[in-house]
């Protein structure tokens, strides 16, 4: 299962690779940046909703699932204190990669509840990740002259995805109680992705419509690949 969740986690390291290239060469504009934001929001949302949570209250874990949750709540507090305080491009590129090694570790926390899991989770950090590598590129865009070098720093920040992959798949052979607690770890980190990174940063830009409608399409579609996979 390790093995699995390593090589799944190249997927969303190529997304962001591919997403820093397209950007070093040609800057999206806000609107489509928002609307990748509230897609990829929509997906993890499912993926979060549709199968982390349901393990959750299956395993009838109280006292684990306030642990795990509590110790999420508190760790995202804490990445969002860093990001505050994180200044200039260095300060920039830490607070993704934190946000980089917590997406492996989600994964793998994924593979542990299931293939099934972990491949909708894949599908869904993909998106996510190719923001980050966007967002990567913009940034250092004004700091960075060389190209190549930007979608060299982006492909070394996506390293940090299979060490927390490889960090999180061994949670399978721990007991229930603990196992528990990881899940709702995880299901923290997702719902602190999407309600505190995601949607805050793609309401910056006015919203339309039909960027608006991006996080239901992203929410549906992932729910149709969840059936569609069974």
């Amino acid at each position: 299962m390790a093995a699995s969740a390593w090589a799944y986690t190249l997927i969303p390291a190529g997304a962001a690779i591919a997403g820093a290239a397209v950007a070093v060469n040609t800057r999206p504009g806000p609107n489509l940046i928002s609307a990748i934001q509230h897609f990829a929001a929509g997906v993890v949302f499912a993926a979060a909703a549709g199968e982390i949570l349901p393990d959750v209250m299956h395993r009838s874990s109280p006292l684990a699932t306030v642990i795990g949750g509590a110790i999420g709540v508190g760790v995202m507090l804490l990445v969002k204190q860093l990001e505050n305080w994180a200044k200039g491009p260095v300060g920039l590129l830490a607070a993704i990669g934190i946000d980089i090694l917590i997406d492996g570790l989600v994964l793998g926390i994924g593979f542990a509840a299931g293939p099934k899991v972990g491949l909708l989770l894949t599908i869904a950090l993909t998106i996510e990740v190719l923001f980050l590598g966007l967002t990567v590129a913009n940034e250092l865009g004004d700091s960075v002259r060389s190209r190549a070098r930007i979608v060299a720093i982006t492909a070394a920040l996506t390293l940090l995805l299979p060490i927390g992959a490889l960090l999180g798949t061994p949670i399978a052979s721990l007991p229930d109680p603990i196992l528990t607690g990881f899940f709702a770890f995880g299901l923290i980190a997702l719902l602190y992705l999407v309600t505190e990174e995601l949607l805050v940063e793609a309401h910056e830009t006015p919203d339309r419509p039909w960027v608006t409608a991006m996080f239901f399409a992203g929410f549906l579609i992932l729910l149709l690949l969840e059936e569609a996979i069974g």
